[in-house]
């Protein structure tokens, strides 16, 4: 039997623990930094990443590569993003299933894609394009939709597959969006599990979300309930080749020994699991 990769465990970095990080290295593995905040940073913020890269494994995480426009993604974005690529020479980066951008115009949040062939094809020519620019590997994760776009020509497993097969990109499987999505559209991710692309993990997200007018959000603003550790177990012996799991946390910070108890758990559960 082939052994699993290693797994790393650690967080998504924000600046406002940045000290209590330091202090605290040795039990965090790997951080993964938002991209686009270090696009046109300053010459402070880069030395401020670059002494991050001095201490930690790091991992980028883009928000605004559009690789789902039908257009194309924008030239200028895509040069920038391959210069903080080569500035940390990660063993990957990442970027959503999504689409930011149409007509020429940003949109502002993320928006999901129509599960169709048209779309997948449109990602794998986008996703060529961003390979001219950056060889590091690219890892693509799976978003929420707050609503189903209509035509869908497969469902979202299927989508998934499918853009992997097209462009060979690992997945970045955010197990809250899993889960988030199975709710909000009455799913059943225990019925359709063997139909998901676990082989292609090579990182996760898990986060806490809330209720907002009938609908679960991933807001990244309460600590990973019971359900998505739950479901990251059962995905864990299935994604042998995955090689980190990050703890997303973006508002109502608690202190940082909570999130440090949080990481814990998540390489605890990776070594049982594995």
């Amino acid at each position: 039997m082939a052994h699993a990769a290693e797994l790393r465990a650690g967080l998504g970095y924000r600046p406002q623990f940045c000290a209590d990080l330091f202090a605290n290295r040795e039990e965090v593995d790997i951080i993964e930094i938002i991209a686009d905040h270090y696009l046109d940073a300053s010459r402070e913020k880069l030395a401020e990443l670059d002494l991050l890269a001095d201490h930690f494994a790091i991992v980028p995480h883009g928000l605004d590569l559009s690789l789902g426009s039908a257009e194309g993604v924008d030239p200028a974005y895509l040069k920038k993003m391959a210069a903080l690529v080569a500035r940390l020479d990660p063993p990957w980066w990442s970027e959503h299933l999504a689409f930011t951008r149409a007509g020429g115009v940003s949109i502002g949040h993320l928006a999901a894609l129509p599960y169709t062939q048209e779309a997948a094809e449109a990602v794998a020519r986008n996703v060529e394009t961003v390979r001219r620019a950056i060889r590091t590997p690219l890892v693509l994760e799976n978003p929420t939709a707050i609503a189903l776009v209509p035509g869908a020509e497969m469902d979202e497993a299927a989508f998934l597959t499918r853009v992997l097969e097209l462009t060979g990109c690992g997945w970045l499987c955010d197990v809250t969006n899993l889960y988030t999505n199975a709710i909000n559209h009455g799913l059943d991710l225990e019925a359709e599990f063997d139909r998901w692309p676990w082989e292609r993990v090579v990182q996760f997200h898990i986060a806490g979300g809330r209720r907002l007018r009938g609908l679960l959000m991933d807001s990244h603003d309460a600590p990973a309930p019971p359900e998505i550790w739950a479901l990251l177990e059962k995905i864990l012996p299935l994604a042998r080749d995955a090689r980190a799991i990050v703890l997303e946390r973006d508002e109502n910070l608690p202190p940082f020994r909570d999130l440090l108890e949080e990481v814990a758990r998540a390489r605890a559960i990776g070594r049982r699991c594995r």
